[in-house]
């Protein structure tokens, strides 16, 4: 199949379907909502680690020469610290406004829903100003994961593969947390699936403007996969994982061990699945 329309099938996958998936999710009530939430989280943080350390890095690497592993490595480093500075700097504009208090329930429902790009304007403004942030921040941050879907697949295939499934493991709770921002800044239901929609749509665009820019940066290719890595695992550790430690007895200890356990197993057997496909 062309590579394009691969990039494209599966940007919309990590895209637009985690949306729809999010909207199903939202429809449920309320008490399921909170029992399957964590588990879904769980679940994400086990793909996004396996997609980093299975997939992501050892590839990179061995499109770099020997001595370029060092530099490779603090890409990879350098990612990690830039999303902590990032997140940190959008923290501190939410609370340098006054907000801080006023907005520490819905901050706390939402940060395990949380991902980068997607704290642009929480807290800035009240209502739909606040909505209409939300969106935009998330439209960049999608289009951020379309490039490095594409960045994948232009590596390998399977690869490429492999990766939209754990961007969309990690947008369906991301997708959560956007629409019940939006439905407390004022916007009905159908308008705010709408928007997100149209936000999730910048995933498709940023994969196919990737595939016609990357192709000529060939040899910057492992290194958008490190910053990849270092996306995915800053998502899993840093903003995830936390999420976890808040229920501590044995029965969800082992639930969230099993599921992330389950995540690392989905991807490592689709990476399987994808290498033999493309063998035969």
């Amino acid at each position: 199949m062309d590579l394009l329309l691969l990039i494209i099938i599966f940007t919309a996958v990590g895209g637009v379907l985690s949306v729809m998936a999010a909207a199903v999710f939202l429809l449920m009530p309320d008490k399921h909502q909170h029992r399957v939430l964590p588990h879904g989280i769980s679940f994400a943080i086990g793909a996004l680690l396996a997609v980093a350390f299975w997939g992501l890095i050892p590839h990179a690497f061995e499109e770099v020469k020997p001595e370029q592993f060092q530099s490779l490595s603090g890409t990879i480093l350098a990612g990690v610290l830039g999303f902590f500075v990032l997140e940190k700097l959008l923290i501190w504009r939410h609370c340098h406004f006054g907000n801080c208090e006023a907005h520490g329930d819905e901050v706390q429902q939402h940060e395990i829903a949380h991902a980068h790009g997607h704290n642009h304007g929480h807290g800035h403004e009240h209502g739909k100003s606040a909505g209409a942030l939300i969106i935009l921040g998330d439209s960049i941050h999608n289009f951020v994961d379309g490039v490095l879907i594409a960045a994948a697949f232009l590596t390998d295939v399977k690869l490429g593969i492999v990766t939209s499934l754990a961007v969309a493991a990690h947008e369906i709770p991301q997708e959560v947390g956007d629409f019940a921002i939006l439905l407390q800044s004022g916007y009905g239901k159908g308008k705010a699936l709408f928007y997100n929609i149209l936000a999730s749509c910048t995933t498709v665009l940023g994969g196919v403007l990737a595939y016609f820019s990357l192709e000529d940066l060939h040899d910057s290719l492992p290194y958008f996969l490190a910053l990849a890595a270092s996306s995915f695992i800053y998502i899993a550790v840093a903003d995830l994982i936390p999420s976890l430690h808040k229920k501590t007895d044995m029965k969800t200890s082992l639930q969230q061990i099993a599921l992330i356990l389950a995540g690392v197993f989905l991807i490592c057997t689709m990476h399987g699945i994808a290498h033999d496909i493309e063998i035969h």
